[in-house]
């Protein structure tokens, strides 16, 4: 019997949670274009890399992903107009920003 309660409780928790509303967006919150424009962020250069500064780049930028990329550290090659690439160096500042 309290093992059929507790399966209730759970699938009645899992209904619960996938009702819920997402968060209202914020006043300067605009959409994502989906096509990167990399100059919209070119005063990241320079800055440290950080959740913050990651999501003003999104913004900034109309891009739906970010791909922060390490010296060293191994990408695809594949071109995605929707992505901003991120380059920062070994003390995670960053050098360069471009689309794909």
């Amino acid at each position: 019997m309290l093992a059929i309660r507790s399966l209730f409780a759970s699938t009645l928790s899992l209904v619960l949670f996938g009702c819920a509303s997402a968060p209202p967006p914020t006043a300067d919150a605009r959409p994502p274009s989906g096509v990167c424009n990399a100059e919209g962020a070119r005063w990241a250069i320079g800055q440290g890399v950080n959740d913050e500064v990651v999501n003003r780049i999104l913004r900034d930028t109309g891009s739906r992903d970010a791909r922060v990329l390490r010296p060293g550290q191994p990408a695809t090659m594949d071109y995605r107009e929707d992505r901003i690439n991120v380059d920062v160096n070994d003390r995670g500042a960053i050098t360069g920003l471009r689309c794909g």
